[in-house]
């Protein structure tokens, strides 16, 4: 088992399926995909693809019949990175210090070895599932989550459990918050900045839009409140600015891209809808044309019951008390089909999104005894 983990987990990492907002990096994930697919198929799955676009697609892999029985999902794509910040090649398995390095390695490739290995271990057949094992691997979860958007509508047999295997060391999570990426668009009037009449500056603009973003900020934190999260508040982060062209030109446009980390029961499009009024007042007092627009569809805040019946049995079985976490997964939108859902995998979420991604030998089996024993329980 561990020589076919090692291969399957290399043939996964060497095969880049980068996702991102910049078209210069982004990647095709059909390759993953096709991979997942014939393995799967080989233990007798029945494999459907989802066509998301031309290059991207989700798979949709059962075996067995019925309604109900567990889902295992993973997303297929990692994402950019920077070869020359690697001390071992990104796209390759290398072992060292009980580590398997990579990209992709603990983000989240290996919960699929960890799913090959677990179904291998059970010497599963369809003859054997009194309920389906559902498999899914989607498509752009690092960017814009189109393909769990897709996973909507999908049928997925009705089931009722869903173990989505982000790093998260092995604790079962049931909480976490949102994200939605906003760009603030100001345009202006350029003009000779000897004579500030001549034209509309749009970054003096800007500067009483970000205090008003400050102050929505903190108007958030003052009314919601979570002390089940490490941060218990919502979260707003500033994150890019551009403007103007040259020190004596008066600025005619500017942009500024923010994040908001809203928590359970806040809804993004409502605050987006709030926000957007409120920075209308400053377009009309500063004679600018001001447009807030959505980077990409958002995800919301996350929450299943902490007593719910797949939460308690991860608790037993990971000998981990539920926690929550700030990063955002596709948990809501198989939450939205109707499954208890909980994120529980092999990793940590510290090692991903930077060079010399691992993961830990020893999180391995843990990880494929807990698959083992979800589909043992919700399938067998």
């Amino acid at each position: 088992m561990e020589k076919l983990f090692k291969q399957r987990l290399h043939a996964l990492i060497a095969e880049a399926s980068v996702s991102c907002t910049l078209p210069s990096h982004d990647m095709s994930n059909r390759p993953i995909i096709d991979m997942l697919a014939g393995w799967l198929e080989q233990k007798n799955f029945t494999c459907r693809t989802q066509d998301i676009d031309a290059n991207k697609a989700n798979l949709i892999a059962c075996l067995g019949s019925g309604e109900g029985g567990l889902v295992l999902s993973g997303h297929s794509d990692t994402v950019p990175f920077d070869e020359s910040r690697w001390n071992s090649n990104p796209l390759a398995i290398t072992e060292k210090d009980n580590r398997f390095y990579g990209l992709g390695t603990c983000d989240m490739k290996g919960f699929f070895a960890v799913i090959l290995a677990a179904i291998d271990e059970l010497k599963l057949d369809s003859s054997m599932l009194k309920k389906p094992l559902i498999v899914l691997a989607t498509a752009d979860e690092e960017s814009s989550m189109s393909g769990a958007r897709a996973l909507c509508a999908a049928d997925l047999h009705h089931s009722r459990y869903a173990i989505i295997g982000e790093p998260t060391g092995l604790v079962p999570i049931y909480m976490h918050k949102g994200i939605g990426m906003q760009r603030l668009n100001i345009k202006g009037q350029a003009g000779h900045s000897s004579n500030p009449s001549l034209g509309n500056n749009a970054i003096e603009a800007m500067h009483a839009a970000i205090a008003d973003l400050l102050a929505f900020r903190r108007q958030l934190q003052e009314q919601h409140q979570n002390r089940a999260f490490d941060i218990a508040t919502p979260t707003m982060n500033l994150g890019c600015i551009h403007g103007g062209d040259n020190p004596n030109r008066i600025c005619g446009s500017c942009h500024l891209d923010f994040d908001l980390r809203p928590l359970p029961g806040m809804e993004l499009d409502r605050i987006h809808g709030e926000l957007n009024q409120r920075l209308q007042g400053i377009a009309d007092k500063h004679g600018v044309e001001l447009s807030l627009e959505k980077l990409f569809g958002g995800v919301e805040a996350f929450a299943q019951d902490k007593n719910s019946e797949l939460v308690a049995w991860a608790q037993e079985l990971s000998g981990h008390n539920p926690q929550t976490v700030a990063f955002a997964t596709e948990a809501p939108f198989l939450k939205k089909l109707g499954m208890q859902t909980v994120v529980l995998g092999p990793g940590s979420i510290d090692q991903a999104h930077q060079p010399d991604e691992f993961l830990d030998f020893d999180q391995i089996k843990p990880a494929v005894a807990i698959v083992k024993s979800a589909i043992q329980r919700y399938c067998l």
